[in-house]
């Protein structure tokens, strides 16, 4: 029986738990309180093959184009052929996905060529599987350590031993014979997110602090419709698969001129059109009209019943988007990159693993298909939960990736960084689009600033510096990569270069493998 540590509470997290703990013992870490995490606030749904009008083969393809040249083949056909198999697990174990006419109900997203992304509860998918997962995990046999914040990893002779931990205001060291990081992504980055607090890359910045490879950090995929007010609020893509469309300030469609695809384009084209559109505009919001959806005098009744969170969440803000369009903005809501793994969600590190949004398994590349992300939670964590107990690290798989060391200062700044500055500097100059000048005026900034003292007992301090090092690291391999690809738009590199593949950091050292 091996002793397994898992940081992190999303779906990622929860099935990895779920699953080792049959013959484990496992010990589940998470900052905040165990149902609290990206996973509950993913509104439009999981894609899967279920239906027989659809095939595994074109899923493949859908994830592929959105990649940008940048996907993992290998690990999109584990993602899209294990996909259905994942989902009955689910229903299994009693997710509820929403029936019409006693099937599955199913939607259309953005780059999808069939209506295959499934829905529980409407909008609140995510929601609905976190406490589905939540409720399982509780009556298992996994010890869950809450308000617990993972601080570094413990590494011995090239392997992972344990995890520094800080609860009550105290520093400890758990033992562990393997380590799952299940943390999710560094939303809070940025100045305008769709993620939680909680998003504030932890798992990424200690695996980097460890020595782990990260790969693809560059590619942070923007939603292209955030609610555009002070308390940013995620507007599904499911709103514009169901067809809702978008409006300039003076109420004219834009994106039928920009892309085939018009509002269902891919995300990081969407994105890109509405912040331009908006800066035409002074800043000024683009809206998005919905007010046509369901059957004639029925609107009001079809965006309550198909949408009820989003709905709930726009009328609290003052907002009766049955009858007028409402604003909208971009907002920082995925992270492509991260720990990099193969495709049992095994690292750079013997012993160490990672699943879900902290992972970079290949299958996203540069530019996420729309509701592959918790499909991917759910697939990986499963194959980890599968392949750990097997492992032996003293046989650990070696990376075949070139390195080219490039150092990062992280703690000689000239005064501790505040977050809200620095997530500013990130919107403005590490954002939708970038350019040379304004990523060489990120980097200097960032290296005037350090994070707090590494014995700090406030989590808040803490999490700032984590983002404050992944920070650093984006911008360098930003700056890095002089091309545009997927959600990594380059003004003064516009064109796609065939010879630039994945970028790959190590400890403080930065590679692009060409």
């Amino acid at each position: 029986m091996k002793q397994i540590i898992i940081v992190g509470s999303g779906i990622a997290g929860l099935v990895a738990a779920l699953e080792l703990s049959r013959e484990n013992a496992v010990t589940l870490v998470t900052k905040a309180a165990l149902a609290d995490s990206n996973t509950r606030w993913a509104q439009g749904g999981i894609a899967a093959v279920m239906f027989e009008d659809d095939s595994i083969a074109e899923h493949i393809a859908d994830t592929l184009s959105a990649g940008a040249g940048l996907c993992d083949p290998l690990a999109v056909e584990v993602l899209c052929a294990e996909g259905p198999r994942r989902i009955r697990d689910l229903i299994q174990l009693g997710v509820a996905f929403d029936q019409h006419d006693g099937e599955l109900a199913r939607g259309l997203e953005a780059a999808h060529t069939h209506a295959r992304v499934l829905h529980a509860g409407g909008d609140a998918t995510g929601l609905n599987l976190e406490m589905t997962l939540v409720k399982a995990v509780r009556a298992a046999n996994v010890r869950v350590m809450e308000q617990t914040f993972a601080c570094d990893l413990v590494v011995k002779d090239e392997r992972v031993r344990g995890l520094q931990i800080l609860q009550d205001g105290r520093r400890e060291t758990l033992a562990a014979d393997a380590l799952v990081l299940a943390c999710g992504g560094a939303g809070q980055l940025y100045r305008h997110t769709t993620n939680p607090a909680v998003a504030t890359g932890d798992g990424v910045a200690l695996a980097m602090r460890a020595g782990a490879q990260l790969a693809d950090i560059e590619f942070y995929q923007f939603h292209p419709t955030a609610l555009a007010t002070k308390e940013t609020f995620l507007i599904s893509e499911a709103v514009r698969g169901e067809g809702a469309v978008l409006f300039d300030a003076e109420g004219k469609r834009f994106m039928q001129a920009l892309h085939k695809d018009a509002e269902l384009a891919p995300r990081d084209v969407v994105a890109r059109s509405i912040a331009r559109q908006m800066a035409k505009q002074g800043g000024q919001p683009v809206l998005l009209d919905a007010t046509h959806l369901g059957s004639p005098g029925s609107v009001e009744e079809f965006l309550k019943k198909r949408f009820p969170t989003i709905d709930a969440a726009v009328r609290a803000r003052g907002y009766d988007w049955s009858k007028t369009p409402v604003p909208v903005t971009p907002a920082a809501h995925y992270w492509m990159g991260g720990v990099k793994t193969d495709i049992w969600g095994r690292t750079s590190i013997a012993g160490l693993y990672a699943v879900g949004e902290v992972a970079c398994t290949g299958v996203h590349g540069a530019n996420r298909l729309a509701s592959n992300s918790l499909l991917e939670s759910l697939v990986f964590a499963w194959r980890c939960a599968e392949q750990l107990p097997q492992d032996d690290v003293r046989r650990w798989p070696q990376s075949s990736c070139g390195i080219l060391a490039l150092e990062l200062e992280t703690e000689r700044g000239v005064r501790q960084v505040h977050r809200g500055e620095l997530q500013t500097l990130m919107w403005n100059r590490v954002g939708i689009e970038r350019s040379n000048e304004g990523l060489r005026e990120a980097a200097e900034q960032l290296m005037s600033w350090r994070g707090c003292d590494p014995f700090c007992t406030e989590v808040a301090e803490l999490e700032t510096a984590n983002l404050l090092a992944i920070a650093k690291a984006m911008v360098t391999v930003a700056l890095d990569r002089r091309e545009s690809r997927g959600a990594h738009y380059r003004t003064d590199y516009p064109e796609t270069r065939v010879d630039m593949q994945h970028s790959i950091v190590c400890a403080e050292k930065v590679a692009v493998v060409v």
